[in-house]
């Protein structure tokens, strides 16, 4: 973790000399305390990490996490109340003038706590840099991403044997997700989304009390979380025989993702592979129906911050980034298709990682 954390110090242009990472409760768990501990297990609620530019590392835990943040290469501070974490972080610092804060994953009452208890301090968001480093993976994340997506393959190829006439949209939901966990995964990703007929015009629809039938679109977008990192794929399927309208809304999105691949290389754009990709789908018989970005940057979150292949991404791709590529068309009161993968940039162009079929299966 030490690299991470240099790293993390050499994409600022004036360097804070140290950065606190604050966790609030379990809604408000920053991911960074997790990229610059290495930590897989545990909630950490509470419970801070102090980095400083030569890449060392001290963590303030409570008395709860202190087994599992025996794990952790650097210095570990237990706390059992928050007077004790208040002189632990001050002592952590002692050092120190400019402190850096993710404000992008702080509470606005932490804020105020540590403006009180460090008033002689000046803060800076170090919320660019942190986003900067993360956009590019390392082997070990490369690794757990691989791993989480290898599952959600062997999940999404077993729907077609899966699902019958009359199944619940939740009930198959509960299927992947039993599936998620049985074959290694810490948990799914997100709410897994199992949409059937036109509930799949709705992007985040997730799941719901509607019954297969005989013509229906079946779309699954699920993500399996594995020590912490996550997959996110996507398929379109139809039950039965499928529509000359909706064998052509899949090709469309089809041709659109293959154009999204070709596109993908180090130094071009997101909004230049979203432009593309939308104005590709916008000269088909589908214009207008293609209503959220081309893909996002994946990791420790699903939505991982930084480069996306969005309409207003000047970002541009790097060797080593992980993206989804996931055009897709929703016509209302019809359905809708979204085809789902997940990539890694290489010098060259990009590895495509999620290795099941993306071609229309009738099932």
């Amino acid at each position: 973790m030490k690299k991470r954390i240099k790293k993390i110090f050499e994409n600022f242009k004036e360097k804070p000399e140290a950065i606190i990472i604050k966790n609030t409760s379990e809604n408000l768990i920053d991911p960074n305390f997790f990229y610059v501990t290495g930590l897989e297990k545990g909630l950490f609620e509470g419970c801070a990490a102090i980095l400083f530019p030569d890449g060392k590392l001290d963590i303030i835990v409570s008395r709860l996490e202190s087994e599992t943040a025996k794990r952790v290469n650097g210095r570990i501070k237990i706390f059992d109340n928050h007077e004790e974490f208040n002189i632990h972080l001050k002592n952590c610092i002692q050092d120190c003038d400019t402190i850096g804060l993710n404000f992008n994953g702080l509470s606005y009452h932490d804020y105020q706590d540590l403006s009180t208890l460090l008033s002689g301090y000046s803060f800076v968001d170090v919320y660019d840099a942190l986003s900067k480093t993360r956009m590019v993976k390392d082997e070990l994340e490369l690794s757990f991403i691989k791993k989480a997506v290898d599952i959600s393959d062997k999940v999404m190829n077993k729907i077609p044997e899966i699902i019958k006439d009359g199944m619940f949209e939740y009930e198959l939901a509960a299927e992947i997700n039993y599936l998620i966990k049985k074959l290694g995964a810490d948990k799914p990703a997100f709410d897994t989304i199992s949409s059937y007929g036109k509930n799949s015009a709705e992007p985040h629809y997730t799941n719901g009390e509607t019954k297969l039938k005989k013509g229906d679109f079946v779309l699954c977008d699920f993500g399996a979380c594995f020590k912490r990192y996550n997959s996110d794929i996507t398929r379109t399927f139809v039950f039965g025989c499928a529509s000359n309208k909706q064998k052509k809304m899949f090709e469309t999105v089809l041709n659109g993702q293959k154009k999204a691949f070709e596109m993908m290389k180090p130094g071009i754009t997101g909004k230049q592979i979203h432009t593309a990709v939308a104005e590709y789908i916008n000269k088909s018989d589908f214009k207008g129906h293609f209503i959220h970005s081309t893909g996002h940057s994946l990791g420790l979150s699903v939505h991982d911050g930084g480069a996306g292949l969005s309409p207003i991404s000047e970002v541009k791709l790097e060797t080593n980034m992980v993206l989804t590529v996931e055009p897709g068309i929703y016509v209302p009161g019809f359905g809708g298709v979204r085809i789902e993968d997940d990539v890694i940039v290489t010098s060259d162009g990009v590895e495509i990682l999620s290795k099941t079929s993306r071609y229309l299966i009738e099932i």
